[in-house]
């Protein structure tokens, strides 16, 4: 694989841990992105929606998202979900994986084998 990796998230995060130790094992370097502490570009998540869908970016499984009034639940659509995840990255989906044309979202082995085991 010759593209960069660079993989967003939160650093405690244990699904995080597991895709850096997936990386770690197979030897990939990788730059890694805390976007809690170094926060995520409007336009980044823009694009990512345009590609993925701002439904599979939004972890609305998170205690963030649901810590959230229902006002703020309801009626949720493009604009609204990534203003949410730029005022609250822990409502992104973790983690996200860019390599290239690559764009991963979430961890599941079987998915970063087929797309980085190259």
């Amino acid at each position: 694989m010759s593209a960069t990796i660079t993989i967003y998230g939160i650093r405690n995060c244990d699904t995080m841990k597991k895709a850096r130790a997936w990386l770690d094992k197979k030897g990939l370097d990788y730059v890694f992105h805390d976007y809690k502490t170094a926060g995520i570009a409007h336009d980044r998540l823009e694009g990512w929606s345009a590609r993925v869908g701002w439904e599979t970016l939004l972890n609305r499984s998170g205690t963030t998202f649901r810590k959230l009034p229902d006002s703020e639940r309801q009626g949720l659509d493009e604009r609204k979900a990534i203003d949410l995840m730029l005022s609250q990255p822990s409502m992104i989906k973790r983690p996200v994986l860019e390599a290239g044309a690559v764009l991963l979202v979430g961890f599941k082995p079987d998915q970063y084998a087929g797309a980085l085991d190259r």
